[in-house]
């Protein structure tokens, strides 16, 4: 009898909302324990520092450079990224000659159609900046968790950098690699191609090559949009091209804006070239008839269309008019 009332006073209380559960009742005894079994004592009027999530842009990247994980991510990009880009992307490689006379580090700004870029960019960077080059990569994207972050900064080398919003730590981050003798490689798009299209480049890859004295090296990668492009679910084999152009220096008291407005230009330089021949895309240079990287401004059925019109012109029969 003594029971059966005790459990009904148990149910009462739970009803009631006063009973302690067992969870808090095993806790009672291990919160009367002294620090450090327990958190320590905060004086009042003592603000409490907020501690940073160890994710996105405040994700710790210094153990990826050192030597034991460049040799690793220099074994994984030479033995297992250049053979899977060699047989999924197909690359032809154009422009490494002008990068002959730089010397150190740099940054390489190319546009971006696909996740595919990175490592086919990655694998098709000559050998003196091949093994030592860190990524800028989209801190809510490739460092949204522990795990992924982690693959990120040890496989292709990645850094958080934050493409929503002008980010001090992402910025001086990138500077002190560039100044320690890192290059650094950006798509100033902040994004991928949503319709094959390029869109405007914004000023960060400028704005570092500014604060480091360093130069910027433009390159084009064509093809990969069609191998894994935005929205894509599958990958299919496609031929590619990667173009490098010649290092380019900011000119004395150019900011971030002009210079970066220049680096989109000499792209698009590029990427005519990809696509006719090196005369033709001089002579349009030139007189400034380069073809922009963005693309007509309509309805987006109409730039798809206008860029499937625009290959075809430029990749179709052409009689070649050489200088005399």
């Amino acid at each position: 009898m003594s029971a059966l009332t005790e459990r009904r006073k148990q149910l009462a209380r739970r009803l009631a909302g006063t009973e302690i559960p067992v969870v808090g009742r095993l806790r009672r005894p291990l919160q009367a324990m002294p620090f450090p079994y327990t958190p320590p004592t905060i004086p009042q009027g003592v603000d409490v520092p907020e501690r940073k999530p160890r994710v996105g842009t405040n994700f710790p990247t210094d153990w990826a450079r050192t030597e034991s994980a460049r040799r690793t991510r220099a074994v994984i990009i030479d033995t297992m990224v250049r053979p899977v880009m060699a047989g999924l992307a197909q690359p032809t490689r154009r422009g490494t000659d002008r990068l002959d006379a730089l010397d150190g580090p740099a940054v390489f700004a190319a546009n971006h159609h696909s996740h595919v870029d990175t490592p086919l960019l990655l694998s098709s960077l000559p050998t003196p900046w091949r093994h030592r080059v860190v990524v800028g990569a989209a801190s809510d994207y490739f460092f949204g968790t522990k795990i992924t972050g982690a693959l990120s900064a040890l496989v292709i080398g990645a850094i958080p950098i934050d493409r929503r919003k002008i980010s001090r730590a992402s910025t001086d981050l990138a500077r002190d690699l560039v100044n320690e003798g890192w290059s650094l490689m950006v798509f100033p798009e902040g994004g991928r191609s949503p319709d094959g299209w390029g869109q405007p480049f914004r000023g960060g890859a400028a704005f570092i090559a500014i604060r480091t004295k360093r130069p910027v090296v433009p390159v084009h990668i064509e093809g990969t949009g069609r191998i894994l492009g935005k929205g894509m679910s599958r990958p299919k084999p496609a031929r590619t091209t990667v173009t490098f152009g010649a290092p380019m220096w900011p000119t004395e008291g150019e900011d971030a804006r002009a210079f970066g407005e220049r680096i989109e230009q000499h792209v698009a330089e590029l990427a005519d070239e990809a696509m006719t021949d090196w005369w033709q895309a001089r002579r349009r240079a030139h007189s400034d008839e380069t073809p922009a990287l963005t693309g007509p401004t309509t309805a987006t059925w109409r730039r798809v269309w206008e860029l499937d019109a625009t290959h075809q012109k430029r990749k179709g029969p052409r009689r070649r008019t050489w200088p005399r």
